[in-house]
């Protein structure tokens, strides 16, 4: 493991973690390096177990230990706290940071091939939706996850920290288009794989979860649609069933991970 003690923010060689904001990594490294970022040990080993390769690693003096044991090739960085600050522009408590090369994208097709539980999250934007989502698709067996063009990075360093490593874990992947006149529909794809749509949405026709995970069909592809807005009306109109989950006290639904984990648990 090459250890190299830098002392000062400006050093060139910390430029991957320089004021790094989720925004900021995408438009000015994703196109040329390929680049996210890992934090803390434990993501960063599940990371490599995946089989993603290491740039480099950040870390303060007292967390070399932690990562020793899994970056044993790239550079491992070492700073003090201040310095650490200074270039994230945050106060790093988890220990470590790593920029990881972007693995390629594998086909869609290729993805759920055999899959008999698919997750498909259509334009979810909140970071966190999409790491909680992923954490329930992996604690609750689903064999691969589908990600609309639109929808947050699973790979921005909230959505990874929520999930706890496990985006990782689940096959995914993003769909090349979905709902556009122009491209190979997302939904074709999930029905040209033998995938049985079914949509989580309110609607006066919807089956109840229950009732629906009774008598599941042997391969089922859950979409579940954008904080407030729900799923698209193309999404909807592409779906073999549309499902909702009961709610009692006056509540219409639940946060779109929530009702992922609920509705992932009665289908698992």
């Amino acid at each position: 493991m090459p250890i190299e003690r830098i002392d000062s923010a400006d050093d060139p060689r910390l430029a991957d973690y320089r004021n790094l904001t989720d925004v900021a990594l995408r438009r000015v490294l994703e196109p040329a390096g390929g680049l996210y970022i890992a934090e803390s040990a434990k993501v960063i080993a599940r990371a490599i177990g995946a089989g993603h390769r290491v740039r480099s690693a950040l870390v303060q003096e007292k967390w070399i230990a932690d990562v020793a044991p899994y970056v044993t090739d790239a550079p491992v960085y070492v700073v003090s706290d201040a310095v650490a600050e200074d270039v994230t522009g945050y106060a790093i408590h988890r220990g470590a940071l790593a920029a990881m090369h972007r693995p390629e994208m594998r086909s869609a097709a290729d993805v759920v091939a055999g899959a008999r539980t698919v997750l498909v999250l259509e334009d979810i934007v909140d970071h966190t939706n999409v790491g909680a989502a992923f954490r329930a698709a992996a604690g609750l067996g689903v064999d691969a996850v589908l990600v609309t063009p639109r929808c947050a990075d699973p790979l921005y360093r909230r959505s990874v920290r929520v999930s706890m490593g496990t985006v990782f874990q689940v096959p995914w992947t993003r769909l090349p288009a979905w709902g556009r006149a122009d491209a190979p529909s997302g939904s074709g794809i999930l029905h040209d794989a033998g995938l049985h749509v079914a949509a989580l949405a309110l609607a006066d026709d919807a089956v109840p979860l229950d009732v629906f995970a009774a008598s599941r069909p042997d391969r089922v592809a859950l979409l579940l649609g954008a904080e407030g807005d729900g799923l698209s009306r193309r999404a909807l109109a592409a779906a073999d069933t549309i499902v909702t989950i009961p709610m009692a006290g006056g509540v219409d639904s639940l946060n779109v991970a929530a009702a992922a984990a609920v509705a992932l648990w009665a289908l698992r």
